[in-house]
Protein backbone atom coordinates (compact mmCIF):
# COMPACT_ATOMS: atom_id res chain seq x y z
CA UNK A 1 0.00 0.00 0.00
CA UNK A 2 2.80 2.42 -0.24
CA UNK A 3 3.60 1.84 -3.60
CA UNK A 4 3.27 5.46 -4.99
CA UNK A 5 0.48 6.38 -7.95
CA UNK A 6 0.10 9.36 -10.03
CA UNK A 7 -1.61 11.79 -8.67
CA UNK A 8 -3.31 13.78 -11.17
CA UNK A 9 -5.86 16.79 -12.05
CA UNK A 10 -9.55 16.55 -13.82
CA UNK A 11 -7.48 16.69 -16.95
CA UNK A 12 -4.86 14.28 -16.83
CA UNK A 13 -2.06 16.46 -16.02
CA UNK A 14 0.26 15.20 -13.26
CA UNK A 15 0.37 17.09 -10.06
CA UNK A 16 2.39 15.02 -8.48
CA UNK A 17 2.86 11.40 -6.30
CA UNK A 18 0.93 9.63 -3.53
CA UNK A 19 0.68 6.76 -1.71
CA UNK A 20 -1.61 3.79 -2.78
CA UNK A 21 -3.10 3.43 0.58
CA UNK A 22 -3.83 7.30 0.20
CA UNK A 23 -5.47 7.99 -3.39
CA UNK A 24 -7.44 5.16 -2.39
CA UNK A 25 -9.03 6.79 1.00
CA UNK A 26 -12.66 7.98 0.46
CA UNK A 27 -11.85 10.43 2.73
CA UNK A 28 -9.10 11.90 0.23
CA UNK A 29 -11.27 10.75 -2.29
CA UNK A 30 -14.09 12.83 -1.45
CA UNK A 31 -11.55 15.76 -1.46
CA UNK A 32 -11.21 15.27 -5.34
CA UNK A 33 -7.62 12.83 -4.78
CA UNK A 34 -7.60 11.79 -8.36
CA UNK A 35 -5.19 9.43 -9.43
CA UNK A 36 -4.22 7.06 -13.16
CA UNK A 37 -5.22 3.39 -13.78
CA UNK A 38 -4.90 1.10 -16.51
CA UNK A 39 -7.66 -1.59 -17.69
CA UNK A 40 -6.15 -4.32 -19.72
CA UNK A 41 -8.47 -6.83 -21.78
CA UNK A 42 -6.77 -9.61 -23.38
CA UNK A 43 -8.72 -12.19 -25.70
CA UNK A 44 -7.42 -15.14 -27.28
CA UNK A 45 -6.73 -15.19 -31.05
CA UNK A 46 -8.16 -18.69 -32.17
CA UNK A 47 -11.66 -17.95 -30.60
CA UNK A 48 -11.57 -14.25 -29.53
CA UNK A 49 -12.62 -15.25 -25.90
CA UNK A 50 -12.01 -12.73 -23.15
CA UNK A 51 -9.80 -13.38 -20.44
CA UNK A 52 -11.76 -12.65 -16.70
CA UNK A 53 -10.20 -12.61 -13.46
CA UNK A 54 -11.65 -12.61 -9.84
CA UNK A 55 -10.35 -10.66 -7.71
CA UNK A 56 -9.09 -11.90 -4.29
CA UNK A 57 -10.71 -11.92 -1.07
CA UNK A 58 -7.86 -10.20 0.20
CA UNK A 59 -8.01 -6.53 -1.77
CA UNK A 60 -8.27 -3.84 0.01
CA UNK A 61 -11.46 -2.68 -3.01
CA UNK A 62 -13.90 -4.49 -4.42
CA UNK A 63 -12.47 -7.98 -3.65
CA UNK A 64 -14.32 -11.14 -4.65
CA UNK A 65 -15.58 -9.43 -8.22
CA UNK A 66 -15.26 -10.41 -11.61
CA UNK A 67 -13.54 -8.06 -13.63
CA UNK A 68 -11.40 -7.91 -16.86
CA UNK A 69 -8.14 -9.26 -17.41
CA UNK A 70 -5.88 -7.02 -15.42
CA UNK A 71 -6.40 -3.68 -13.84
CA UNK A 72 -4.22 -1.77 -12.26
CA UNK A 73 -1.96 1.61 -11.56
CA UNK A 74 1.21 3.10 -13.15
CA UNK A 75 3.15 3.50 -10.79
CA UNK A 76 5.27 7.03 -10.56
CA UNK A 77 8.34 5.74 -11.78
CA UNK A 78 10.15 6.80 -14.89
CA UNK A 79 8.84 3.73 -17.07
CA UNK A 80 5.21 4.33 -16.38
CA UNK A 81 4.73 8.11 -16.73
CA UNK A 82 4.59 8.31 -19.95
CA UNK A 83 0.60 8.10 -20.24
CA UNK A 84 0.04 5.66 -22.74
CA UNK A 85 3.33 3.72 -23.21
CA UNK A 86 3.66 4.08 -19.12
CA UNK A 87 0.27 2.09 -18.65
CA UNK A 88 1.53 -0.18 -21.30
CA UNK A 89 4.49 -0.90 -19.50
CA UNK A 90 2.68 -1.19 -15.85
CA UNK A 91 0.13 -4.05 -17.58
CA UNK A 92 2.94 -5.78 -18.54
CA UNK A 93 4.47 -5.79 -14.83
CA UNK A 94 1.36 -6.42 -13.48
CA UNK A 95 -0.34 -9.13 -15.85
CA UNK A 96 2.99 -10.87 -14.58
CA UNK A 97 2.50 -10.04 -11.12
CA UNK A 98 -1.29 -11.05 -10.79
CA UNK A 99 -1.81 -13.61 -13.46
CA UNK A 100 2.04 -15.30 -14.07
CA UNK A 101 1.54 -13.85 -18.22
CA UNK A 102 4.85 -13.47 -19.49
CA UNK A 103 4.19 -13.62 -23.27
CA UNK A 104 2.59 -10.15 -23.70
CA UNK A 105 4.97 -7.44 -24.97
CA UNK A 106 4.19 -3.62 -25.25
CA UNK A 107 3.55 -3.59 -29.13
CA UNK A 108 0.74 -6.75 -28.19
CA UNK A 109 -1.22 -3.55 -25.83
CA UNK A 110 -3.74 -1.65 -28.10
CA UNK A 111 -5.17 1.61 -26.51
CA UNK A 112 -8.47 2.34 -27.63
CA UNK A 113 -9.61 5.46 -24.52
CA UNK A 114 -9.77 6.30 -21.87
CA UNK A 115 -12.49 6.69 -18.80
CA UNK A 116 -12.91 9.05 -15.70
CA UNK A 117 -15.04 7.67 -12.75
CA UNK A 118 -15.53 7.32 -9.60
CA UNK A 119 -16.71 4.19 -7.35
CA UNK A 120 -16.61 3.90 -3.02
CA UNK A 121 -16.48 0.37 -2.08
CA UNK A 122 -17.24 0.62 1.48
CA UNK A 123 -17.05 3.34 3.94
CA UNK A 124 -13.42 3.85 4.07
CA UNK A 125 -12.05 2.22 0.46
CA UNK A 126 -13.05 3.05 -3.11
CA UNK A 127 -11.52 4.29 -6.59
CA UNK A 128 -11.23 7.29 -8.68
CA UNK A 129 -9.59 6.87 -11.57
CA UNK A 130 -8.11 8.03 -14.85
CA UNK A 131 -8.39 4.73 -16.39
CA UNK A 132 -6.28 3.65 -19.81
CA UNK A 133 -8.24 1.17 -21.84
CA UNK A 134 -5.79 -1.18 -23.59
CA UNK A 135 -6.81 -4.64 -25.44
CA UNK A 136 -4.59 -7.42 -26.76
CA UNK A 137 -4.96 -11.09 -28.28
CA UNK A 138 -2.14 -13.27 -27.04
CA UNK A 139 -1.68 -16.90 -26.47
CA UNK A 140 -0.51 -16.95 -22.67
CA UNK A 141 0.10 -19.49 -20.24
CA UNK A 142 -1.58 -18.86 -16.58
CA UNK A 143 0.01 -19.07 -13.16
CA UNK A 144 -2.68 -17.18 -10.57
CA UNK A 145 -0.89 -15.94 -7.89
CA UNK A 146 -3.32 -16.44 -5.24
CA UNK A 147 -2.96 -13.08 -2.81
CA UNK A 148 -4.34 -11.27 -5.83
CA UNK A 149 -6.82 -12.96 -7.97
CA UNK A 150 -8.94 -16.03 -6.67
CA UNK A 151 -10.31 -17.44 -10.18
CA UNK A 152 -9.74 -16.79 -14.19
CA UNK A 153 -11.82 -17.57 -17.08
CA UNK A 154 -12.04 -17.42 -20.68
CA UNK A 155 -15.40 -15.93 -21.70
CA UNK A 156 -17.04 -15.52 -25.02
CA UNK A 157 -19.58 -12.61 -25.67
CA UNK A 158 -22.77 -14.62 -25.49
CA UNK A 159 -21.37 -15.90 -21.90
CA UNK A 160 -20.50 -12.62 -20.55
CA UNK A 161 -23.78 -11.48 -21.09
CA UNK A 162 -25.53 -13.91 -19.37
CA UNK A 163 -23.29 -13.65 -16.60
CA UNK A 164 -23.82 -10.10 -16.41
CA UNK A 165 -27.80 -11.02 -16.22
CA UNK A 166 -27.89 -14.29 -13.78
CA UNK A 167 -28.60 -12.08 -10.52
CA UNK A 168 -25.24 -14.19 -9.10
CA UNK A 169 -22.27 -12.85 -10.43
CA UNK A 170 -21.14 -9.84 -9.79
CA UNK A 171 -18.54 -7.72 -11.38
CA UNK A 172 -16.29 -4.31 -10.53
CA UNK A 173 -18.05 -0.98 -10.92
CA UNK A 174 -15.44 -0.04 -13.57
CA UNK A 175 -15.71 -2.98 -15.72
CA UNK A 176 -19.55 -2.73 -16.10
CA UNK A 177 -18.94 0.71 -17.24
CA UNK A 178 -16.43 -0.42 -20.06
CA UNK A 179 -18.48 -2.93 -20.95
CA UNK A 180 -21.89 -1.08 -21.27
CA UNK A 181 -20.15 2.23 -22.69
CA UNK A 182 -17.40 0.25 -25.14
CA UNK A 183 -16.99 -3.42 -24.80
CA UNK A 184 -19.18 -5.13 -26.95
CA UNK A 185 -18.95 -2.95 -29.95
CA UNK A 186 -15.23 -3.50 -29.90
CA UNK A 187 -15.49 -6.99 -29.39
CA UNK A 188 -18.20 -7.30 -32.13
CA UNK A 189 -15.94 -5.88 -34.23
CA UNK A 190 -12.95 -8.06 -33.38
CA UNK A 191 -15.08 -11.10 -33.98
CA UNK A 192 -16.03 -10.28 -37.50
CA UNK A 193 -12.22 -10.54 -38.65
CA UNK A 194 -11.87 -14.01 -40.61
CA UNK A 195 -9.20 -16.26 -38.96
CA UNK A 196 -7.31 -15.33 -35.79
CA UNK A 197 -7.96 -12.29 -34.02
CA UNK A 198 -5.91 -9.31 -33.92
CA UNK A 199 -6.41 -6.71 -31.89
CA UNK A 200 -4.26 -4.58 -34.20
CA UNK A 201 -7.16 -4.73 -36.80
CA UNK A 202 -9.38 -2.76 -34.66
CA UNK A 203 -6.91 -0.24 -33.41
CA UNK A 204 -9.11 2.56 -36.02
CA UNK A 205 -11.56 2.52 -33.12
CA UNK A 206 -9.41 4.49 -30.89
CA UNK A 207 -10.70 7.56 -29.97
CA UNK A 208 -8.28 10.89 -28.04
CA UNK A 209 -10.90 11.62 -25.81
CA UNK A 210 -11.42 11.32 -21.84
CA UNK A 211 -14.69 9.91 -20.99
CA UNK A 212 -16.29 11.61 -18.26
CA UNK A 213 -18.31 8.96 -15.94
CA UNK A 214 -18.50 10.75 -12.44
Amino acid sequence: MEERCILLDNDDKILGDVSKKDCHLMENINKGMLHRAFSTFLFRPADGRLLLQKRATEKITFPDLWTNTCCSHPLSIKSEMDGIDGGKNAAIRKLYHELGIQEVEQNDLIYLTKIHYLAPSDGLWGEHEIDYIYIATKDVSLNLNDNEVSDAKWVSIEELKEMMADGVSQFTPWFRIIVEKFLFPWWTELMGKEGDKDARSVEYLRDELLHRMV
